[in-house]
């Protein structure tokens, strides 16, 4: 029997990157050509709905086309229009009856219909292959299940598991669903133990059988198992809200309450292994077909969003983060990241006022506190930024190695704010929980250099930083102006000059190095460094100290 590894069953569809090029493209006609060349343009955009609309243009010329279908196809599902996709779906299978982009679309749809036989249909006259095999013996099982026919689903199962690469996981995961679904109750806490086990504590498979056991009326239970994963960061979001629920009294639904619901857990678990950019495209097609069989499946609105992030379409993001129920478990994530997307729009007015609301409903979580700082800080509200910092220290208490990021923020916005003293106590106290931060180091030690203090000290801080960071043009910026500081002018040009070669575009390293150059006798080339500077656009008060330089030279300054 053929092994697979799940990636490698993730890519059986296809990635549109491939159609980076134009093949004949000359036969459509200059009407058509037009509207095939602004469809590569809208793809290499990610831009699927365009892209869909306007290689189904271009099919009007050639509509048996192979090529423009499969593209019209991959675009179709990737902006969410179904229904098309089913049309273009079907017109394929004329020509190419194994075609496995259109037999999964209408496998998606057949499930939509709770069609689970016309299901079973389409998954044995797709393409398989090794690749294609994983995700089509899932999907029977589920038509399976649908038909009643629990028996026939455990046996896929039973051959996913069978391929190793993984595949295990996905088998033990699904099997726990199923049986849960065909009411094999015992069975069902055998499987989800051991789903719960092979998965390493995934929050999906955690979420599952935590309300499995609430089901079931064991309350006992269910709280010694959230309270066992309370600890562990990637499940203690689960393990609140399901403590809370069974404080309330209230019972939950299955995880997975059709075999429709069952196959978009499955379509959203390949998409949660294509987690690079190259493979963005794809993972938004799989997420678009798991929102079309089950239209409230809230992990999936969140990694899509985090996945339309990845190419760029921030305001569909926020679309939806919106449409995620504020009180479901992942409408605390929602709120924050829909925030810190607006905010990335410059949108930072109703970033804060939605962080505001959000923190006044939620003072605990941390996570809203630091977004609201980080956002208050984006917008130079330093004096704010620190308060909401104080709100995640004290939800902090005591601070852990992970917490340097907060009391660095914390010290670059209390530093802004003028407050310096307050600022060094925090950017020493995020280096003592980890020493090895290269912008901490670098920040701490550059702002001594500025004050002209504890230079022997800053240097030492800085070269690490660079040792930490050799190709960060910022830190080796820090480490030429403590040698300037120090009166090592050479050594100043030198290091000075590999941080332009770094960071080229940028003010003050450039007018960092027309002051080395000037020192040691470079004054043409220190001229040309600060003219470099002033093109970059300093601000106003760095652009007049440019100009003093450019008319007077350094004189007696340091």
């Amino acid at each position: 029997m053929r092994k697979f590894s799940l990636l490698t069953a993730a890519l059986m569809l296809g990635a549109a990157p491939a159609w980076a090029t134009v093949t004949d493209a000359g036969h459509y006609g200059a009407n058509h050509f037009g509207d095939y060349l602004s469809a590569q343009v809208a793809a290499g955009d990610h831009d699927m709905a365009a892209a869909a609309d306007l290689y189904r243009a271009t099919l009007a010329t050639d509509p048996n086309n192979v090529d423009l279908l499969n593209r019209a196809l991959f675009f179709t599902v990737g902006a969410g229009d179904m229904d098309e996709a089913v049309t273009l779906a079907r017109h394929t299978i004329k020509d190419n009856p194994g075609d496995r982009l259109s037999r999964t679309v209408l496998i998606i749809d057949a499930f939509r219909e709770s069609n689970y036989a016309d299901a079973r249909m389409q998954i044995a006259q797709s393409n398989r292959g090794a690749s294609g095999e994983l995700l089509l013996y899932l999907l029977d099982a589920w038509a399976s299940e649908g038909q009643g026919d629990t028996k026939q689903a455990l046996a896929d199962l039973k051959i996913v598991t069978d391929q190793g690469g993984g595949a295990n996981v996905v088998a033990d995961y699904n099997r726990a669903l199923i049986l849960d679904l065909a009411n094999q109750n015992a069975d069902a806490d055998a499987a989800y133990k051991q789903a719960v086990i092979s998965s390493g504590h995934a929050s999906r498979v955690v979420e599952a059988y935590g309300r499995f056991l609430e089901r079931q009326g064991r309350a006992d239970d269910a709280r010694a198992f959230y309270a066992s994963m309370a600890g562990d960061p990637a499940t203690s979001q689960v393990a609140a809200y399901g403590l809370a629920r069974l404080q309330s009294g209230r019972k939950p639904d299955r995880l997975v309450s059709t075999p429709a619901e069952g196959a978009a857990e499955v379509v959203y678990g390949f998409a949660s292994l294509l987690t690079d950019a190259v493979n963005a495209d794809l993972a938004i097609l799989y997420l678009r077909m798991g929102l079309a069989l089950s239209p409230h499946h809230d992990a999936a609105k969140l990694l899509l969003a985090d996945r339309l992030e990845t190419v760029d379409k921030v305001d569909e993001a926020i679309k939806l983060y919106r449409s995620i129920d504020k009180g479901a478990l992942e409408g605390a994530n929602a709120q924050v990241l829909m925030a810190i997307d607006e905010s990335r729009l410059d949108h930072n007015d109703q970033a804060i006022a939605d962080l505001k609301r959000y923190t006044s409903d939620n003072p605990v979580d941390v996570d809203g506190w630091m977004a609201l700082g980080d956002i208050q800080r984006s917008a130079e509200h330093f004096p704010e930024a620190v308060s909401a910092y104080d709100q995640a220290v004290k939800l902090h208490t005591p601070p852990t190695s992970k917490d340097w990021q907060l009391y660095f923020a914390r010290g670059v916005a209390q530093e802004r704010a003028k407050n310096w003293t307050a600022a060094e106590n925090d950017l020493q106290e995020s280096l003592k929980l980890s020493p090895d931060q290269a912008q901490v180091l670098n920040y701490l030690g550059y702002s001594w250099v500025d004050q002209n203090r504890r230079l022997p000290e800053a240097i030492a801080m800085l070269e690490k930083a660079r040792a930490l960071s050799p190709f960060d043009g910022f830190v080796v910026d820090s480490v030429g102006w403590a040698y300037y500081r120090l009166g090592r002018y050479q050594d100043a040009a030198n290091t000075l000059l590999e941080a332009v070669k770094l960071e080229p575009g940028d003010p003050t390293v450039n007018e960092h190095l027309g002051d080395a150059f000037w020192k040691v006798g470079r004054k043409l080339d220190a001229r040309f460094q600060w003219n470099h500077a002033l093109a970059f656009g300093p601000a106003a008060d760095q652009k007049t100290q440019i100009e003093e330089k450019l008319k007077d030279g350094l004189g007696g300054r340091s």
